[in-house]
Order: structure tokens, then C-alpha cells, then sequence
């Protein structure tokens, strides 16, 4: 599914949960007549018991509610909460669900890892947050760092299509309320909605950058939690830096999980000698999937720049063309370079770089046929299956908020 770009929006950023789920919750409180939530993980904790309680309170208003998550993000929800929401009559959708082997899930890749929600076909909301208290602060040292985008304006449109298009592929045949989406006029921002699948948009959310890259003339900063692209955006980034572009990477330098930052590391060198700039963010996991160009480009949404999300998952990002977000984010992403950051020199990233040299050629001709050999695998068509607490698998964990959020595999 192509969209084009939309004139006139308005667009919000939304830092960190202390900013993302209140804004929500107000949103679904205001529903008049459904509700559209896609999302990769929903945990039993704090959070989830504040979306639950929204969503059935809407319900009960006969707000239409659709809950699509991820088979292998959402794996462990309990029973009880799946009842919960069925008692009032809100069907959870689970994609892509596979029994376990050994205990083991094995439904590890092509994940529905986009986040959107739609509300009344008129407020959409795009980013990497998930539904779960390990994204704000009082976590703890665990505690992501994050962002999403509230939006209106005819945009909202696209994203109740793509939300409404995977619904497609559900056995529920329970009608969709006949809504027409809000397309007035809401503000300033050009914006183009940009789906990953792995059917005819293979490519989209990596082309949207490439071209970015290559139209940047004097900045270019990008915060990502999962950074090993392929070999085209590294080229661009460094040919950016070369032309004299200002190019500022924020990586994970905490990461909740250690291969992340290990295979980061492995580019450090390439990039470093031809001028890019390197920070690593050390306060706590970075989760954010976020990018600026010069003074009106800029990105948000659920695509990290691996593999994962670059070849295999479904993914959304919105590309924006706003001079006020693109400096909010400069702003935000400068002070935390400056305060909460340690930056990577090329005398630290060289150090055994001779052991390292071959990894990376390695690591690189492997990555670049991760997806053909993915490919072998018995093929992947979107499917979504309703959630009963009847089947649900339900983890031990899962009943102990800190110790499942603690556990999320994934972007």
C-alpha cells in the first residue's frame, strides 16, 4: 500500500510515555465511534491495566474497538486480561501467532512491529512506544527512551486505510462502522505515510531515507535503537559527511540487550574516519527511531535501521515536512548529545580493529542475504487470529510487570 505525501496537517511530538500515554488515554476517553490501536507489545502492568480500562470504558460507550497485537511482542498477556476485554466485546487480534517448540517461540521474524492508533477517523498517533511501563521513567535504569507523534489533518486518512487494510486478512467478519475520515485543513506540516510489508513495499521506509540523506546539505542527526543498515544508507551517510553535511549519529551506549551495541560497534571505524559523528546515549535504552534533515525533513515512527525492520517486519514510519517539529527535535537531540551522551572517538573505535575487519565483511555479506535466507522459510502471508482466554499461552512472568518488561526481545 503507496500513499502520497498530504498537505495542511498538524503534527505533536510526543517524548518519552510521561508525554505519549496520556495524550492516548485522553484520545480513546473522547472516542465517539472507534477506535483503531495496532501495536507490537502490551504488557499486564500499569500501563496496561490504564489502556484496558480506557478501551472497555469506550466499549461500554459503543465505541467499535479493533486491537490488533504481535504474535511473538505480545506473547505472554494473561488470561485474564484477554477476558476482560472480551466480556466487553472488544476482540484482541493477535498476528501472526505460532505454537511454541520446546517451550521456545518460533514466530521470530516478519513481526507486526508498527505502532499506530486512530480514533474516530480524525487523531492518529505513529511512533516506536509501545503499550508497557518499561517506557517511563520510573521504571527505573531499564526505562526507554522514546518518541511518537500525535497527528490531524488529512494524514489521519492514510493511516485509518492502512489500519483498516490489515483487518483484511481476520476471520472476524463483524462489520466496520461506516466513518468518514476528518480531512480538513489542521495545520502546516507536509507528511507522507510510509508502510513496510513484505509483499510490494519491501523497500519504502529505506528508499524514504536514501533519498533524505542524499538531499541533506548541512545537518543531518539520526537517533536509532537497532543501527546496522545495509550498505546503501551506510554509503549515504558517509558521502553526506564527506560533502561536508554535519552528520551526528545517536546510538545505544546502555542497551538492553549487549549484541546490539556489539554490532553497532562494528561500524564505528567506516564511519568515523570520513566525518561522521558518533554518540552514544548511556542514560538508559535508547528505543527511539527518529531522524532530521537540514531545517523541514524529519521522521518518526517504528522502524529501526536493521535488518528486523529493513527486510522482514511490518513497519510505519510518517515523513515530515515541518520546520517547528524538524528544530524541536534538533533542539531536544543536541542537549541530549551534550548531556547525556559520551562521544566515540576514531582512536577508541580503531582500537583492534584488525581482528574486526573481517567480522565486519562478514557480517555485512551475511546481512545482505539475511532476508533471502529468511526467504527459505516456510513463506509469510499477514494473518490475524482472534485471542481467547481459552488459548493464550500465559507465562509466569507474565503476571510480574518487571520481570516481563524487562524481557521484550525486540525494537
Amino acid at each position: 500500500m503507496r500513499f502520497n505525501w498530504q498537505e495542511g496537517n498538524d503534527v505533536e511530538l510526543l517524548i518519552n510515555g510521561e508525554e505519549f500515554f496520556p495524550r492516548v488515554f485522553e484520545c480513546i476517553r473522547a472516542a465517539r465511534k472507534e477506535i483503531l490501536l495496532e501495536t507490537f507489545i502490551v504488557f499486564d502492568d500499569k500501563v496496561g491495566q490504564d489502556l484496558k480500562e480506557a478501551l472497555i470504558e469506550a466499549a461500554s460507550r459503543g465505541v467499535h474497538v479493533e486491537m490488533i497485537v504481535d504474535g511473538y511482542g505480545t506473547a505472554e498477556l494473561s488470561s485474564d486480561y484477554i477476558a476482560e476485554l472480551a466480556a466487553a466485546g472488544i476482540v484482541m487480534q493477535m498476528f501472526d501467532p505460532r505454537p511454541r517448540l520446546l517451550g521456545m517461540r518460533t514466530n521470530l521474524f516478519r513481526r507486526l512491529h508498527r505502532k499506530i492508533i486512530v480514533i474516530d477517523a480524525e487523531v492518529g498517533f505513529v511512533g516506536g512506544i509501545n503499550f508497557g511501563a518499561d517506557h517511563l521513567a520510573d521504571f527505573g535504569p531499564l526505562a526507554k527512551q522514546d518518541y511518537a507523534v500525535q497527528v490531524r489533518g488529512p494524514i489521519v486518512a492514510d493511516l485509518h486505510r492502512a489500519s483498516r487494510a490489515i483487518l483484511q486478512h481476520s476471520p472476524v467478519t463483524e462489520p466496520l462502522p461506516a466513518i468518514k475520515p476528518v480531512t480538513a485543513r489542521a495545520g502546516n506540516a507536509r507528511i507522507l505515510l510510509s508502510i513496510r510489508d513484505n509483499q510490494t513495499h519491501r523497500t519504502d521506509i529505506e528508499e524514504q531515507y536514501i533519498r533524505a540523506i542524499r538531499s541533506a546539505n548541512y545537518r543531518l542527526l539520526l537517533a536509532n535503537a537497532y543501527f546496522f543498515p545495509g550498505y546503501r544508507i551506510l554509503r549515504e551517510l558517509r558521502n553526506a559527511a564527506r560533502r561536508g553535511v554535519k552528520v551526528t549519529l545517536i546510538l545505544q551506549g546502555q542497551p538492553d540487550r549487549a549484541w546490539v551495541r556489539a554490532l553497532s560497534v562494528l561500524l564505528y571505524n567506516y564511519l568515523l574516519r570520513d566525518g561522521v559523528v558518533i554518540h552514544e546515549y548511556c542514560e538508559r535504552p535508547l528505543h527511539a527511531k527518529i531522524a532530521l534533515v537540514d531545517k523541514e525533513w524529519c521522521t518518526v515512527g517504528s522502524s529501526n535501521l536493521d535488518p528486523l525492520s529493513l527486510s522482514l517486519n511490518l513497519e510505519a514510519n510518517l515523513f515530515i515536512r515541518d520546520a517547528d517539529l524538524n528544530q524541536q527535535l534538533y533542539e531536544h537531540l543536541v542537549e541530549l548529545g551534550n548531556s547525556k551522551c559520551q562521544p566515540v572517538t576514531l582512536k577508541v573505535a580503531a582500537r583492534g580493529y584488525w581482528w574486526r575487519a573481517p567480522l565486519i565483511s562478514a557480517s555485512f555479506h551475511f546481512l545482505r542475504h539475511f532476508p533471502a535466507i529468511i526467504g527459505w522459510l516456510p513463506a509469510h502471508t499477514p494473518r490475524l487470529e482472534p485471542v481467547t482466554d481459552e488459548v493464550t499461552p500465559v507465562d509466569t512472568d507474565a503476571t510480574n510487570p518487571e520481570l516481563a518488561c524487562s524481557q521484550e526481545k525486540s525494537p
